[in-house]
């Protein structure tokens, strides 16, 4: 029989967790602030918060933190008023500018062409360097 502790933590519990230190990361915040929110919600600690996020949770979202901290770096490097309100844009390193999913896909497929461009020269060149 498995016995199962009374504050075992539930799916909803690691979210709401997750999204709230993954607003705090994208704001700017701390994580010892989101801890104390969400142990306030949820009628746990800060520490406790601070060592399930740590010990599970974390490692669930690695994507979403990478981009949250993208997005409070892109947020602290401008000032925006309500007339000038744009989307964040991902910048990568060939310089292209990122804003919707699609864009990403195209950004991906590009990507593909050009290893796949890349393994057919690379064979090419071996074929040639084989009859030399």
């Amino acid at each position: 029989m498995t016995s199962s502790r009374q504050d075992a933590w539930t799916q909803d519990e690691d979210l709401l967790l997750a999204e709230i230190v993954l607003r705090h990361i994208r704001e700017g915040g701390t994580q010892l602030a989101a801890f104390e929110e969400v142990g306030k919600k949820l009628s746990r600690t800060s520490a406790a918060c601070g060592f399930r996020w740590n010990s599970f949770v974390r490692k669930q979202y690695k994507t979403g933190i990478d981009i949250a901290k993208i997005q409070r770096k892109q947020l602290k490097s401008r000032v925006i008023t309500k007339d000038e309100e744009q989307p964040v844009r991902f910048s990568y390193i060939d310089g292209q500018s990122i804003t919707s999913l699609s864009e990403v896909i195209r950004y991906l497929e590009s990507i593909e062409q050009i290893q796949q461009q890349s393994s057919e020269l690379l064979e090419a060149n071996e074929e040639l360097q084989h009859k030399l």
